[in-house]
C-alpha cells in the first residue's frame, strides 16, 4: 500500500512539474507541491521506520534463535 502511494504521489508531483509555468508561478501550485512532497516525505519516513521494526523484530527476537 505505501509503495503504491509513493508511485502515485511521486507521479502527481511529476505532473504538477510538467505544468509549471517558466514566469509567475501561481500560490496554489506552490502550495499543492508543498503539500504533495511533504506527504511523499511522510510516507518514505514511515517506510523506512517500518522497514525498521521489522527487521529489529526479525533479526533481534526470540524468532530467530
Amino acid at each position: 500500500m505505501d509503495n503504491k502511494r509513493i508511485q502515485e504521489l511521486e507521479e502527481k508531483i511529476a505532473d504538477l512539474k510538467k505544468r509549471w509555468p517558466a514566469h509567475s508561478v501561481p500560490p496554489a501550485m506552490v502550495l499543492e507541491l508543498d503539500d504533495l512532497e511533504e506527504e511523499l516525505a511522510e510516507v518514505v519516513e514511515q517506510v523506512h521506520r517500518e522497514k525498521d521494526h521489522a527487521e529489529k523484530d526479525h533479526c533481534c527476537g526470540l524468532s530467530c534463535l
